[in-house]
């Protein structure tokens, strides 16, 4: 019998801390609690966290403060902050896991797939060639190799290095 570790989970199943009510991202950076949210970077108008339910390790989103639900609304400075936010993060994630390629983009209104669709976000998905396998396909289950605060203190090292 083959076994799947997932130790991260067992924080989430004991946890007697409902998911807090609102917006998560609008909540999450005013709490001012970084590491625990998993912020890595702030910028002007928008910042980076990593995804607490990840498709691969390393994905990340990009969120402007604004609770603003559609691309469309933003500003040029917000828009130009976002995209500044994710060339960062390219850079930052290339040092740090290598990987052979990105899916990036917004899922923009429920339709489309977003979680949180009253407040746009930037999703960006490091991908390396065979990181594909059957378990998804065969067990609906997606085996994420690293944990998610190993990913944030690799993450944050690496924007220091490559910002500027």
């Amino acid at each position: 019998m083959e076994h799947l570790w997932a130790p991260w989970r067992m924080a989430y199943i004991v946890s007697e801390n409902p998911p807090a009510a609102g917006c998560i991202f609008c909540t999450q950076p005013a709490a001012l609690r970084d590491e625990e949210y998993h912020i890595l970077y702030r910028g002007t108008y928008c910042y980076m966290m990593l995804n607490r339910y990840p498709y691969n390790s390393g994905h990340l989103m990009i969120a402007p403060y604004q609770h603003i639900d559609s691309i469309e609304k933003l500003d040029a400075a917000t828009l130009a902050d976002l995209m500044a936010q994710a060339q960062l993060a390219l850079r930052a994630i290339r040092l740090t896991m290598n990987p052979h390629g990105f899916n990036m983009g917004i899922n923009e209104g429920k339709a489309a797939g977003a979680g949180f669709a009253e407040h746009v976000h930037y999703h960006i998905v490091p991908r390396w060639n065979g990181d594909t396998n059957f378990m998804p396909i065969i067990a609906d289950t997606k085996v994420l190799p690293e944990h998610l605060d190993t990913v944030y203190h690799q993450f944050k090292e690496a924007i220091e290095k490559v910002k500027d």
